[in-house]
């Protein structure tokens, strides 16, 4: 990595934390540090659950249980089942108590005034200019935020996204599409040695998937590529690309050949600006308008 990149990164995290007061002992003089402010900002009114709360946060179970305990000890949030009746104790929810809702409010207030101090010195383009500057730089946020894994495709967020990938080409393909014309990516098909299937996760939850499918002597083909649409624009289908790529090359593929529709305009625009050539049809999918390989080395 570039190491004036990574020297004006932490210049900018300097920059930021000092402004915004997270090194302060009490955040907008609350009574209580940074993070046990936005936990509770994240509890909000109308509560929530604690896997979602860790997913949402990244925080350590541990570094999460001791938050929660300290905001219950001050009386503003309890802790217990989401089905108190039936006292399931496997899904546990965080509830603002009386107290912890003026907190909340109060937090919403001072939040407000926080940004507002932010903004107040600049003039009115310079203000355009933050706010403009501070939405792109926390779209590149979210995108350096988020995790591509391998996931088994039965997994139910594998089968998510498979779905989603579904609806999506239904909306998009001329006449809509009938799984049954088309040809079948079985699950084993998906999984080593026979191949694998790529998970892209933000914050625990799934928001794109990849698939290659690996054979013997001939390339190995791409298939299912899937962004959703609130994080389009952040790269993340050139990153599946890629490490599908990766995936294939590193176990001795020396091509990779997929086919995609008419109407996927951004995806045949990324393919080509990868290095895919457009081909002669390799096989009989149905929906497949157009055929690309790239060759390896």
């Amino acid at each position: 990595m570039d190491a004036e990149l990574v020297a004006a990164v932490r210049r900018f995290n300097r920059t930021v934390t000092q402004r915004v007061g997270a090194l302060d002992d009490e955040y907008m003089a609350q009574g209580r540090p940074l993070g046990q402010a936005r936990l509770l900002w994240e509890i909000g009114p109308g509560g929530a659950e604690i896997a979602t709360l860790r997913a949402r946060l990244g925080l350590d179970s541990g570094y999460l249980s001791r938050l929660l305990r300290i905001l219950e000890t001050d009386g503003l949030i309890t802790v217990g089942p989401a089905d108190r009746t039936a006292g399931d104790g496997r899904v546990r929810t965080a509830t603002l108590t009386d107290a912890g809702r003026i907190a909340w409010a109060e937090l919403d207030e001072r939040s407000d005034d926080l940004a507002t101090s932010i903004l107040e010195p600049l003039s009115g383009h310079r203000r355009e200019r933050l706010v403009a500057a501070m939405a792109e730089v926390e779209r590149l946020l979210i995108g350096s935020m988020i995790a591509i894994e391998p996931c088994p495709p039965g997994d139910p967020r594998a089968r998510a996204c498979l779905r989603a990938y579904a609806r999506d080409i239904a909306r998009r393909f001329d006449g809509g599409f009938d799984p049954t014309l088309s040809n079948p990516v079985h699950d084993e098909a998906l999984v080593p040695p026979n191949g694998v299937l790529l998970l892209a996760t933000l914050n625990a939850e799934p928001v794109g998937c990849g698939a290659v499918k690996l054979h013997p002597d001939a390339p190995a083909e791409i298939k299912r590529v899937w962004v959703a649409d609130t994080i389009r624009g952040l790269g993340v289908g050139r990153r599946l690309l890629g490490e599908l790529e990766r995936y294939a090359a590193e176990r001795g593929a020396t091509a990779v050949r997929l086919d995609t529709n008419r109407n996927l305009t951004e995806a045949i625009a990324l393919y080509r600006a990868t290095g895919y050539q457009e081909i002669e049809a390799y096989n009989t999918e149905h929906y497949a308008h157009h055929w690309f390989e790239k060759r390896f080395g």
